[in-house]
């Protein structure tokens, strides 16, 4: 009997202790999302300075292709883009390797293609129109790129 009794109170501590560990959780992912909405960021960045200003109540769709070796470089030039005011909708690695960057015109608006090339130092910028990509501009990443060096996304 005392086995029995045993065994109910470890069934019972380990129910105590699992619901402690939701609470937590759940009070932890309460804080940290009301931190994020303070800075109005959630990559952790602190304010960026805009390097370009876009046209009021343009939406500039925007995709990113790294076509280097260097890992994580799509990723650091979509956080980049976002915080100058671009919707970043796809960012990956693949294409062919390129030693410089291009940016291209997918919507014939060659303005916002130039828009982008400035904020990220990119002087080539061509058009190649696409309407089947449903986005305006495509950003082929190439070894001459280098990511602002802050703010720093972990």
């Amino acid at each position: 009997m005392l086995l029995k009794k045993s065994g109910i109170i470890c069934v019972h501590l380990r129910m105590i202790c699992a619901h402690q560990r939701s609470r937590f959780l759940v009070i932890a992912a309460t804080l940290l999302i009301m931190g994020c909405g303070e800075r109005n960021d959630l990559h952790g960045g602190a304010d960026v300075e805009r390097v370009v200003e876009i046209p009021a109540g343009a939406r500039i769709r925007v995709e990113i292709i790294n076509t280097t070796t260097q890992r994580g470089l799509a990723r650091r030039a979509m956080f980049f883009l976002r915080d100058q005011g671009f919707d970043v909708v796809r960012y990956t690695s693949g294409s062919a390797a390129r030693d410089s960057s291009q940016v291209v015109d997918r919507s014939g608006h060659l303005d916002w293609a130039e828009l982008v090339g400035k904020a990220l130092g990119v002087s080539r910028v061509t058009t190649e129109l696409d309407s089947a990509r449903y986005l305006d501009v495509s950003v082929y990443l190439g070894r001459d790129w280098r990511p602002p060096a802050k703010p720093f996304y972990p």
